[in-house]
Parts: structure tokens; sequence; C-alpha cells
């Protein structure tokens, strides 16, 4: 039986379990999917050699950026991403190679690519982990320019203590990638000037519990459009499937 998993820590709520054991019930699929919790990156390699029928790995916080010196190759958008959510583990003639790829990106673009539109030319990126930097490359692709905004005064980054009325007028996309309003803390968001959002706004939250956020609400008040995370988290599992079993001899 091959094994699939998770590593991550804490992993109190994960979809990634229920969804793939259901998927294996459902299609017959002789494989079964683990949470692994690591209290420190350093145990992913007693994850691997303790699990030689393991075929491939989720990655969740903290652990997209901090995985990669554990791998032996990561594919041509993962390298530029600098972040990795799906590993793909071949074993071959003895050896073991693992090879890192991010379906983040791909879910996230076949996500909002619909809800763009002529407005939709710039965008703050609340947040600067591994998620935020795959929404930052997948905005990139899709000819919209990104910007992070950081707690933390940053090169390159604005504060959101910088996010002026102007600021909010050229930049009419705002993506959530900070945990800010997730269940149970449903009843905070970011601190950005809610006030100065338009009917030409989007707001996309990473979070997809609740299924309405503080954040999106708050949008929705302005006219601005406003989606969840659920969707894209479906998208980069069907993503993560095809990485695992592509190519499968």
């Amino acid at each position: 039986m091959e094994k699939y998993g998770l590593i991550g820590y804490p992993l109190r709520h994960s979809f990634s379990i229920g969804y793939f054991n259901e998927k294996f019930r459902a299609e017959g699929i002789d494989a079964e999917y683990i949470n692994f919790e690591i209290p420190s990156i350093k145990d992913f390699k007693e994850v691997i050699a303790e699990n030689p029928t393991l075929a491939g790995l989720n990655v969740t916080i903290p652990y997209k950026e901090q995985v990669i010196n554990y791998l032996d190759e990561l594919d041509k958008d993962t390298a530029e991403i600098g972040a990795v959510n799906v590993i793909k583990i071949i074993h071959k003639k003895g050896k073991t190679k693992l090879i890192g790829y991010n379906s983040d990106i791909i879910g996230f673009m076949q996500s909002i690519e619909p809800l763009l539109n002529k407005y939709h030319k710039k965008a703050l990126i609340l947040g600067t982990g591994g998620a935020a930097k795959s929404i930052f490359h997948g905005l990139k692709k899709l000819g919209v320019e990104g910007i992070y905004v950081s707690r933390t005064k940053q090169k390159g980054m604005l504060t959101y203590e910088e996010l002026t009325p102007e600021i909010m007028r050229e930049y009419t996309v705002v993506v959530n990638c900070t945990p800010l309003g997730m269940f149970p803390n449903v009843d905070i968001c970011p601190d950005i000037p809610y006030e100065e959002l338009t009917p030409n706004h989007l707001l996309y939250d990473l979070l997809y519990n609740p299924n309405v956020t503080l954040f999106m609400k708050k949008g929705e008040k302005q006219g601005a459009a406003v989606k969840n995370g659920l969707e894209m988290l479906l998208l980069q599992a069907f993503a993560a499937w095809d990485i695992w079993t592509k190519d499968k001899e």
C-alpha cells in the first residue's frame, strides 16, 4: 500500500487527510494518507526513512520554505517562488529522490483568474510567508503586479501604516495570506483601511473557515468582490495528485 501524507506543525485541522482518504476509498485506490505532525523540520528525514512506501507529501506551515534544504530537486516555478507545498517521492534502484513543487500557485491562479477585470492591475499581498510568495508569483503570471504588506518595515514592501487612500485606489486586488480571521478567532481581520475600498476592488482570502471572514464582510460592505480560499484548496489538491501520479511507471 502506498502512503501519502502531510507535514506541518501544528496540524489541528487538516483538509487534506479527509479529502485524500475519501478519494482513495471512492476510487478504489490502494493507498492511505497520514498526518505527520513534526515539531521540527529536523524530524523530516525520520519521516522519509521510517515510511519506505511514502510516494508523496503535502507541506504546510511552518515548513514550506524550511523543507527546501532537504530536497534533491525543485521544479522551475517552485525554485522561483522559494516555497514548497508538494513533494514527489521517487524510489528507484534502492535510492529515494525528493522533488519539490508548488500547487498553491496552480490552485490560486485557476481560482482568481475568472474574477480579474480591467481594474485589477496591482495587488496588495498581506503577509510575507510561503503562501504569500506563491500568490506573488501567481499574480505575476496573470499580469498583476503585486507588493507585499508587512507588519514591520522591510525593503521593497509596504507596512500597514503606509496604506494611504492613494495606495488603496491604485492597488485594487487585496489578498489575505495571513491567519487573521481564521476560526475560532473570527472577530479579527488584517488592519487595512476598509473605508477606502470600492466596487472596483477584489478581496481574496486564503482562509476558508469561516466561509465568510471578517475581511470579506468588510469588503462586501464597500461593494467589493470577495472570495475565500476553499476553491483554491480543492484545486491545489487536484494539482498535487496530478504531480504525484504523473509519469508513474
